[in-house]
Formats: structure tokens, C-alpha cells, sequence
């Protein structure tokens, strides 16, 4: 920004603050004057008081020329971080915004929601440490904003605190936003719950090339996952680009043959106009020339009826007459020469269209069948994908069914085990009274060991469960990509015989056009020859002079239908174009088979992965009968210990309860928690 603009920025800044009845802070005045560049507005460790923030705010709103603002680190009150972030709703100047180190909370993260909402022009936010996931109501409204958005690029909430819930929430929100690339949010309490929603919501969201997820207590299967389907994002967006800068390519190729043929055709047009003239203009120059023998042979004719006697003045009268006679033929003969070039140019033409016709042609044809016999070979390609399906169905199917019997055998135990707890809860009551401060220990490591090998169980059955979710989508995925690959070639394949067909079309209406006008040209040059004869035959003395005439006139004829030929060879070099063209998009399209032998080899790997998943699925079941058997034991052993204690578990667990919400209620976070 200039050194004035900037001037009038301070100055703007000192005349809000003093109508809000406030000094301008010095700090802040001291490091706008020391500010040199012009598109960046940093007020990093600034400690910005409320009217600061205020006349900030109503500064921001006037859509000035900071296109990136930093205000890390200043210390944000709730009151001053929205009165920032109202003047930032209507701003269509920031793409860069960072809020980093501001305790931004519940005000903070209902203002940043209203901001996603209704500002059209930040590409970045970056909120890394502060508290925006505290309250979750506030952090919902936050990812409904987001929901909303459709011009945030990259989102860096790295400690915030945020749970679960609100992660989950932050899942909804991309579901339906499909523009944010990059989403941060490591060192947070997201666990295990959040990790799965966050990866349920992945399916859907095509957009987000890289999430990071570190530090929150994530399994490392879910994690796999994400990076998983992350590389499938950054692949289909790869794609996508290929495919747009390949239709850009071919765009440019087809409207540059547009105007080449625009331009031959043209070219064609202003030549025949030219020919079409100097016909004329020979034709005039001819009947003058005929008019004018035709006048001397009447004044000779009406000199020898009425005068024979003068035969000397007669004689002299053909001399001159034989002298305009001689000066007409050099006239004419440099007519004939100059038509004669006009020829030769005129069949050059034609000889080079019909050749560029006859090129292209050829090409089409080899086209087409070479596009045809990709179609055939992607048909099968098909056929084998769907067999291939089916297969992973099918063993998916059984897996299902293998785990849907375990669970029931596994029921099936516990309800026996309940039966036998029953049982020796009455045999061994009394010894449990007398041995009771003994066991307590005891009770308390066999209530942990459970709790985690139950815990360890149920994660085990999760990720087995997100591994089979994803292979399933990941078949879907690729039939729909071959499927979809097959209506676009097919697709290409019809535009590619229609654009043929109407060029063809076109070239045989043109060429059609130009053999009517050659066709009117040797007629009126043979209705030219012919009158050229009857003036020979009424002027006696000029008679071989006009036969002459009419020999240069058959040269003519001839000529031109050298130039039919001639132009039929244009038409089929112009069909050897085609041909080239074709070839090339031959060699596209095989590009394209090779995409999708990579595709076949991915499958392949998905194959032999679910089939170790299937391997280790049943060890697993097999280790878990081992630990059930085991603990069952235990159960037989330990029934009455765990049943007291967990009557004194409750009652602590009561006591502790009732001793958070008196701590809770106690400190200053109670008056700020949410009501239930």
C-alpha cells in the first residue's frame, strides 16, 4: 500500500477511535506507520483493547486493499474478536485470515460462523490455539457457517480443544461443503468416535486433499484410512485437471480447423469472384472487338456497292483495317495469356483441396475402426470388472455371515455365564463376607483387565467393519469409474462420426458448387465460341483470325477441366489430414486403455488385501474364543466379589458425581457451562 493510503488508514483509525470516545492505542498507530507493504496488514502481539477492535471493524467494512490480515497473538476480548469479525462479513478484499493465540470461544465461534457465511472472498483461516470447541452449541454454529461456505480453501484449528461431538458436527459440515482443500486439526480430543465420523464423512466429500489428524487419540486403522481416501481425492482431482486441460487442447485443435477451412473457403470464394470478373472483362473486351469488325465490314461492304470506281481509296481502307485487324490479335493474344495463368493458379488450388479431402478421409476411416475396436476390448474390460465384483460380493457375504454366527455363539456364552453367576452368587456369599478387604485388589484388576479386552474387542470388530465399508466403496467406485469412462468414449466416438460426416458433407456440397460454376463458365464460353463463328462467317475477310479465337477458347475448356482434376487431388490430400488426425486420437485413446490397465492392477491388490483381511479376521475370532474361555473361568471364580463391588462402585461413583457438580457449580466455568 502507498505511504498515503496508508496515512489516510491511521488517520481513519485515530477519528473512529475518538467518536467512540477512546485515545487510539500508540502501539497500534507506531506499527501502521512502520508498515512498508502494501497488501498485508500484521498486527501480531498487539494487545488490541475493544474500541481498537471496534473501529478496526467498521475500517474493514470499507473493502480496503489488504488482501491478508494477521492478528495473532493480540489478546481478542468475546466483545472486540466480534466487532472484528462483523466488519469482515461484508469484506470482498481478505483471502488470508489468522486469528492464532486469541482464546477465541463461544462469541468467537458464533462471529466466525456468521463470517463463513456471508463473506465471499477468504481462501484461508487459520485459528490454531484457542478454545473454539469448549461449548458445543457455539462450535456447532461455527460448522454450520462452514457448511455454508463455498470459497474457504484451507481451515487450521489445531488446538481447540474440540471433542467428538464436535467433530462430528465438523463432519456434517463437509458433507455439504465442496471447496475446502486443506482441514487441520491436530493436537485436539477428537478420539475414536470423531475419527470415525470424520471418515464416514469422506465418502461423500470429494474436495478435501489433505486432513490431518494427529494427536487426538484416532485409532491407526481410521487414520490409514483418512490418508487412504485422501490419495483417492488427490487422484480424482489430478484426474479431472488432466481431463479438463485434455477438452481445452482438443477445443483449440477443433476451432483452429474451424478457421483454416474458413479461411480456405474463403480464399476459394475470392478467387472464383476473380475469375469471374476477368471472364466478364474479356467477354466485354471481345464483343467490343467483334462490334468494332463488324462496323469496319459494313462501311467496306456499303464503300464497294456504292463506289467501285474508287478500288485505290477501298485497298487503303483494308489496309487499316488489316492494321486495327493485327493490333486486335496482340490484344487478344495477351488476353489468353494472362486467363492461361489464372488457370494454372486456379487448378493449383483445386489440386491441393481435393488432395487435403482424400487425407482426411482416410484418416476418419482408420479412426473409426481403431475407435471401434477399443469399444470391444473396454466392453470386455467391463464384463471382467462386474465377474470380479460379484466374486468380492460373495466372499463379503460369507465373512458377514461367519461374524453374525460368532456374535450369536458369543451371546449365547454370556447368557450361560449370567446362569452360572447366578449359581455360585448364592454358593459363595458367606465366604465373600469374610474375605472381603482381601479382594477388593483383586476386583479391581480383573474389572480393568475387562474393561480393556472389552475395549480391545470392540475395536477390533470396528475396524474390521471400516475395512469392509471401504472395500465395498472402493469396488463401487471403480465400476462407476469404468462405466463412466465407457458412455465418454462412447460419447467421443458419435461426435467424432457426425463432425466427419457433416465435413464430408460439407467439402461434397462445395465441391459440388465449384463443378456447377466450371460447368456455367464452358457454357458460356461455348456459347461464346459459337457466336464467335457466326461473326466469322458474316465478316469473310477476318475469317481465320476468329477460327483462331475459337481454338484459344477450346485451350480454355481444356484448361479448366485440368483444373477439375486438379482439384479433385486437393480433395484427396485433405482426406490424408484426416487420416493424420485420426491417428493421433488413436494414440489418445490407447493412452487411456493404459489407465485403465492401472485400474485392473488396483483391483487386483484389493483383492489379495481382502483376502489377508479375511485371514486375519478369523484368527481373531479364533483368539477372542481363547480370551472368552479364559475370562469365563474367571467369571466362575470372581461372580460374587464383582457383584458387591459393583454396588460400592456405584455408590462412589454417585459420591464423585455429586462432588464434580458441587466443584462445577463452585467455579467460575459454572456460570458460563450450558444449561441442560
Amino acid at each position: 500500500m502507498p505511504a498515503t493510503e496508508m496515512n489516510d488508514f491511521c488517520r481513519s483509525y485515530a477519528r473512529l477511535c475518538k467518536e467512540n470516545g477512546a485515545e487510539p492505542q500508540e502501539s497500534v498507530l507506531q506499527h501502521l506507520e512502520e508498515t512498508s507493504e502494501r497488501s498485508r496488514l500484521d498486527l501480531s502481539a498487539q494487545s488490541l483493547s475493544v474500541e481498537t477492535c471496534g473501529a478496526l471493524g467498521k475500517l474493514f467494512q470499507d473493502e480496503l486493499q489488504f488482501t491478508e490480515i494477521t492478528l495473532s497473538d493480540c489478546m481478542l476480548s468475546e466483545e472486540g474478536a466480534k466487532l472484528l469479525l462483523h466488519g469482515l462479513c461484508s469484506n470482498t478484499v481478505v483471502k488470508a485470515l489468522d486469528l492464532k493465540g486469541n482464546n477465541l470461544r463461544a462469541v468467537g465461534a458464533e462471529a466466525l460462523g456468521k463470517v463463513l457465511r456471508q463473506n465471499k472472498s477468504i481462501r484461508s483461516l487459520t485459528l490454531e490455539w484457542n478454545n473454539l470447541g469448549i461449548w458445543e452449541e457455539s462450535f456447532s454454529r461455527f460448522c454450520e457457517g462452514l457448511g455454508a461456505n463455498s470459497h474457504l480453501q484451507r481451515l487450521d484449528v489445531r488446538n481447540n480443544q474440540i471433542n467428538h461431538q464436535g467433530a462430528g458436527d465438523l463432519a456434517l459440515a463437509l458433507k455439504t461443503n465442496s471447496t475446502l482443500q486443506e482441514l487441520d486439526l491436530r493436537w485436539n480430543n477428537v478420539g475414536l468416535l470423531g475419527g470415525r465420523a470424520l471418515l464416514n464423512c469422506l465418502h461423500s466429500n470429494r474436495a478435501l486433499r489433505q486432513l490431518e489428524l494427529a494427536g487426538n487419540n484416532v485409532p491407526s486403522d481410521i487414520l490409514k484410512a483418512v490418508d487412504h481416501a485422501m490419495e483417492h481425492n488427490q487422484e480424482r482431482q489430478n484426474i479431472l485437471c488432466k481431463s479438463r486441460n485434455m477438452t481445452h487442447v482438443l477445443s483449440k485443435e477443433v476451432l483452429s480447423l474451424k478457421e483454416e477451412k474458413a479461411k480456405q473457403f474463403l480464399d476459394l470464394m475470392d478467387t472464383i469472384d476473380k475469375q469471374r470478373e476477368e471472364i466478364t472483362r474479356s467477354s466485354r473486351v471481345s464483343a467490343a472487338r467483334v462490334g468494332q469488325l463488324q462496323e469496319a465490314l459494313n462501311e467496306r461492304h456499303s464503300v464497294v456497292n456504292s463506289v467501285k470506281a474508287k478500288l485505290q481509296m477501298t485497298e487503303a481502307a483494308l489496309a487499316l483495317s488489316e492494321q486495327k485487324a493485327c493490333n486486335l490479335g496482340e490484344l487478344l493474344a495477351t488476353a489468353k495469356e494472362e486467363q492461361a495463368r489464372l488457370a494454372e493458379s486456379h487448378a493449383k488450388e483445386l489440386h491441393q483441396c481435393r488432395k487435403g479431402s482424400a487425407d482426411r478421409e482416410a484418416k476418419l476411416q482408420c479412426e473409426l475402426s481403431a475407435a471401434h475396436e477399443k469399444n470391444l476390448q473396454l466392453e470386455n474390460q467391463v464384463d471382467e470388472l462386474e465377474r470380479k465384483c460379484k466374486m468380492q460380493q460373495e466372499q463379503l457375504f460369507q465373512v458377514k455371515e461367519e461374524l453374525a454366527h460368532r456374535t450369536a455363539e458369543m451371546k449365547l456364552r454370556t447368557v450361560q455365564a449370567e446362569e452360572r453367576l447366578e449359581m455360585e452368587k448364592k454358593r459363595f456369599k458367606q465366604a465373600l463376607e469374610d474375605a472381603e478387604s482381601l479382594r477388593l485388589k483383586e476386583v479391581d484388576h480383573m474389572t480393568h483387565h475387562m474393561e480393556a479386552s472389552e475395549r480391545a474387542l470392540q475395536e477390533r470388530i470396528q475396524r474390521l467393519e471400516g475395512v469392509r465399508i471401504r472395500l465395498e466403496e472402493e469396488l463401487g467406485q471403480a465400476k462407476a469409474a469404468a462405466l463412466m469412462e465407457r458412455g465418454q468414449i462412447e460419447e467421443e466416438l458419435i461426435k467424432a462420426k457426425n463432425q466427419a460426416k457433416l465435413e464430408e458433407h460439407q467439402r461434397l456440397e462445395h465441391l459440388e458448387e465449384k463443378l456447377r460454376l466450371m460447368m456455367q463458365a464452358r457454357d458460356e464460353a461455348q456459347n461464346y465460341c459459337l457466336q464467335q463463328k457466326q461473326a466469322v462467317t458474316d465478316a469473310h475477310a477476318k475469317e481465320s483470325q476468329m477460327s483462331l479465337q475459337v481454338e484459344g477458347l477450346k485451350r480454355q475448356v481444356e484448361e479448366l477441366q485440368q483444373e477439375l482434376s486438379r482439384k479433385e487431388q486437393a480433395k484427396v490430400s485433405e482426406v490424408n489430414k484426416v487420416r493424420v488426425e485420426l491417428q493421433e486420437q488413436i494414440g489418445r485413446l490407447e493412452a487411456e486403455r493404459a489407465l485403465q490397465e492401472g485400474m485392473r492392477e488396483k483391483m487386483a491388490t484389493l483383492e489379495r488385501q481382502l483376502k489377508v483381511l479375511c485371514s486375519n479376521h478369523r484368527e481373531a475370532l479364533l483368539d477372542k474364543e481363547g480370551e472368552i474361555s479364559s475370562l469365563q473361568e474367571k467369571l466362575r471364580v470372581r461372580e460374587a466379589e464383582i457383584s458387591r463391588m459393583r454396588e460400592e462402585e456405584a455408590q462412589r461413583a454417585s459420591f464423585l458425581q455429586n462432588a464434580i457438580l458441587a466443584y462445577v457449580q463452585a467455579s467460575p466455568l459454572g456460570s458460563l457451562s450450558p444449561k441442560k
